[in-house]
C-alpha cells in the first residue's frame, strides 16, 4: 500500500502542487478534491489500459468523432469527452 500512495502523492506534486499557489487549508482541500475527482473519473491510467477508475473505456468507433474539453483547476488539467 506505500508504493500506491508515494505514487499518488508523487502524482499530486508534479501535476498541481508545483504549479499552483496555496495560500490556505481551505484552499488546499478545494483543490485537492477537484483533483482527486479528475484523477478517479478522467485521468487514463496505464494499468487499467488507459481507463479511469470510475468509468470503462467506451466501445472503439471507427467515424469520425467530435471531443470537447473541460479545463480544471484554471486550466491546469483537461479533461475530453466524445460529443454525442
Amino acid at each position: 500500500m506505500n508504493a500506491i500512495i508515494e505514487r499518488w502523492v508523487g502524482s499530486v506534486r508534479r501535476e498541481l502542487l508545483d504549479l499552483i499557489l496555496i495560500m490556505n487549508e481551505r484552499r488546499l482541500r478545494r483543490v485537492l478534491a477537484e483533483y482527486e475527482t479528475h484523477f478517479n473519473r478522467h485521468r487514463p491510467h496505464r494499468a487499467l489500459k488507459q481507463a479511469s477508475p470510475l468509468r470503462a473505456l467506451p466501445d472503439p468507433v471507427d467515424a469520425d468523432i467530435e471531443v470537447s474539453q473541460r479545463d480544471c483547476l484554471g486550466g491546469l488539467l483537461h479533461e475530453y469527452a466524445q460529443v454525442a
